[in-house]
């Protein structure tokens, strides 16, 4: 065999079966293909429930998932950019909440997958849907963080609450326990735990005007 012939085996192997029958471990990329199930469509479940009921549940959840993920975020850029006294205390509980709220995300995006319709997942797609307003890139004031935590939490709240009753009345059980159990639970336990740092108490001395005894 001349070296010219053997070259071209050898590139001929490369790319093709091998002597054996198989194929090289040539990685298949820069593929592309045509989607498999636009978004804003289901397919079909056989969950006992009608498509209207399930339509209704993918776009409520969808909003309650872009809502999730923003205040997911929120509390992550609060947590790099946190300053002051309760620094420490306040970005440990920012990345606390932070990761309680990347579990809900987990939750509802599957379950919008379950209903058979297709959840949001990509930042811009996110953006485009939130209700939550967009803080500025810089960094705030703790007092201020909290306030902008606490206003999303209560969008996300008020949303839930309604979207449960929504599924409930539609024979949707698995939608309003997800949205009652966990989504609604789990800000409201969030709520209470920033709300109770703006409460504005002494840190050192106590009014004293107010611990004399018959001061009314």
């Amino acid at each position: 065999m001349t070296a010219k012939a053997a070259k071209e085996t050898a590139s001929t192997r490369s790319s093709g079966p091998d002597g054996n029958g198989g194929h090289q471990a040539q990685p298949l990329y820069q593929q592309r293909g045509k989607e498999i199930q636009p978004y804003g469509t289901l397919t079909h479940m056989p969950l006992g429930l009608d498509d209207k009921a399930r339509a209704a549940s993918v776009t409520a959840l969808n909003q309650v998932l872009a809502d999730t993920m923003t205040l997911r975020d929120l509390y992550k850029k609060h947590h790099w950019q946190v300053a002051g006294h309760t620094f420490y205390q306040l970005h440990l509980l920012f990345d606390k909440h932070y990761k309680e709220q990347s579990e809900l995300i987990d939750s509802i995006a599957e379950r919008i997958q379950l209903l058979g319709g297709i959840s949001l997942a990509m930042a811009p797609d996110v953006a485009e849907t939130t209700r939550i307003p967009r803080p500025p890139r810089g960094r705030e004031e703790v007092p201020v963080q909290i306030s902008r935590l606490l206003e999303a939490h209560e969008i996300i709240l008020k949303e839930s609450r309604r979207f449960a009753r929504e599924a409930a009345d539609a024979g949707d059980d698995g939608t309003n326990d997800l949205l009652v159990s966990e989504v609604v639970r789990t800000n409201e336990l969030q709520v209470w735990f920033l709300a109770e740092h703006l409460v504005d108490t002494p840190l050192v001395r106590a009014d004293q005007d107010q611990a004399k005894p018959g001061a009314g």
